[in-house]
């Protein structure tokens, strides 16, 4: 599980963060997008076995969701588009720029000081 390492790694960004800033983190915010190979889930339930016996006992993890959102590059349109089907709803170009979909990213903590 994967998941495991990435939630260790969100731990260890959040110290690094944790040490300017005297008061708790209450939350920590995610972004994860449908090509990223990430399960919210799983992740959600190695987030609990990270942070047991840290000082990040108490963090909640909240998981933002990012839906693909493609370019094309023939008619310059931009679009949401399923992970099945990226073909250009305007052209029907099937080769598409992925603008949005594979994040994974700590994207913000809330600390109350």
């Amino acid at each position: 599980m994967h998941e495991l390492s990435i939630a260790l790694s969100m731990i260890e960004q959040i110290e690094q963060v944790a040490a300017r800033h005297p008061g708790p983190v209450r939350s920590a915010q995610v972004r994860i997008g449908v090509l990223s190979g990430v399960d919210t889930e799983a992740l959600r339930f190695a987030w609990e076995i990270a942070r047991a016996g840290t000082q990040f006992a108490s963090t909640n993890l909240e998981i933002e969701n990012v839906p693909l959102r493609i370019r094309c590059p023939a008619c310059g349109d931009t679009h949401p588009a399923e992970v099945d089907s990226i073909l250009c709803p305007r052209c029907v170009t099937p080769e598409q720029q992925i603008l949005e979909g594979r994040e994974l990213q700590l994207a913000s903590l809330e600390i109350d000081e």
